[in-house]
């Protein structure tokens, strides 16, 4: 979901950022923690409730700008079977995801034993089940299973969306990358405008599109103009209708291209130490399982708060670092040990 063929220490550093934040934000939403936490420090909780969620801005930006360097690097199609790419992306982002469910699931049981609170799942039925195993939740109003997870659902959407458009334009770099130009103009100054489309592609394609164009523009000869060209996209839809959330994709696209066109100039360049250079690269390749597995965390971390009924000042918030140190720990295991081992596996030839 959030990893590149070939790393970069800019991006790595983006995912990191932005996948703590919205762990942040979950920790600062959910349960009696969270309350805790809202007395103690409300203005650091309001902000984390009003702005981190941005994040996944970040991640939609860079994952259009992948999408854009594996299937049309050049502006070219790079594929020729449209249902076998979209059937190996499937692959590759549910069996992790079921996993982590199987882990949400068992935490929520254990929740539901120790403490009441409205924001713990409930026992999943077979339809329920079934909804998520096809990435279809949203779209069919299902109750998700956890937080967050409709990201995945949402990134696959959008991928098939791009792989669809790209494969419509055929090789003809011109037509390929219109037919992208016009969906992401769409989105930006009227799908994005509907409050109750955030379950599909089109809301949120304005920002992947961003994001592939960063792409292309930094492989461009004329990379100036086409970052020129996208800053003034961007400007036209907050013209239209100023978004926060907006202008932090445009932001992320335009910076995200201008470092690629610097390293296809120059090449890349390494400015921090190793060993930090080291623990960003491993802390951004299992960003992905963060976002899928920090909610078991939250729901845990709840269940220690009400069992400890600690009451001296900065207990909430010693409790919260302790869950937020916990949430990259068991990504790191379960990138490890689950998520790798699977992503070797080819079901869709």
């Amino acid at each position: 979901l959030f990893r590149s063929p070939r790393r970069h220490l800019h991006i790595d550093a983006a995912k990191v950022l932005a996948s703590h934040l919205i762990v942040l934000h979950h920790l600062t939403v959910y349960g009696p923690l969270a309350y805790a936490l809202d007395l103690a420090a409300p203005r650091l909780t309001d902000f984390f409730f009003e702005y981190a969620r941005m994040a996944v801005q970040v991640f939609l930006v860079i994952g259009g700008y992948f999408s854009a360097s594996s299937l049309a690097p050049h502006g070219h199609l790079q594929f020729s079977h449209l249902i076998r790419r979209v059937g190996r992306r499937y692959v590759r982002l549910v069996l992790p995801f079921s996993v982590a469910l199987l882990l949400v699931i068992a935490g929520s049981a254990v929740a539901r034993g120790a403490l009441q609170s409205e924001f713990i799942p409930a026992a999943p039925g077979l339809w329920q089940l079934l909804a998520h195993a096809g990435l279809v939740q949203g779209v069919l109003g299902v109750e998700p299973l956890s937080i967050g997870i409709w990201y995945v659902a949402i990134d696959f959407q959008l991928y098939v969306l791009m792989a669809f458009l790209l494969w419509l334009g055929g090789r003809q770099a011109q037509w390929l990358v219109a037919l992208v130009a016009l969906v992401a103009l769409a989105s930006l100054l009227v799908f994005n405008l509907q409050a109750d489309g955030d379950n599909w592609a089109p809301y949120f394609f304005g920002a992947y599109g961003m994001g592939a164009f960063a792409w292309w523009a930094g492989h461009s000869r004329q990379a100036g103009l086409r970052l020129a060209a996208l800053a003034g996209v961007g400007i036209l839809a907050l013209l239209w209708d100023f978004r926060l959330r907006i202008l932090l994709a445009l932001v992320v696209a335009l910076w995200l291209g201008f470092a690629r066109w610097r390293i296809a100039r120059d090449g890349a360049a390494h400015t921090l130490p190793v060993s930090l250079s080291r623990a960003v690269r491993v802390l951004g390749r299992c960003s992905y399982a963060l976002f899928l597995t920090h909610f078991c965390v939250i729901l845990l971390a709840n269940v220690a708060w009400a069992h400890l009924q600690w009451t001296f000042w900065g207990s909430a918030g010693l409790v919260a670092l302790l869950a937020w140190s916990a949430c990259p720990a068991l990504a790191l295991a379960f990138e490890r040990f689950v998520e790798r081992p699977l992503s070797g596996l080819r079901l869709v030839n």
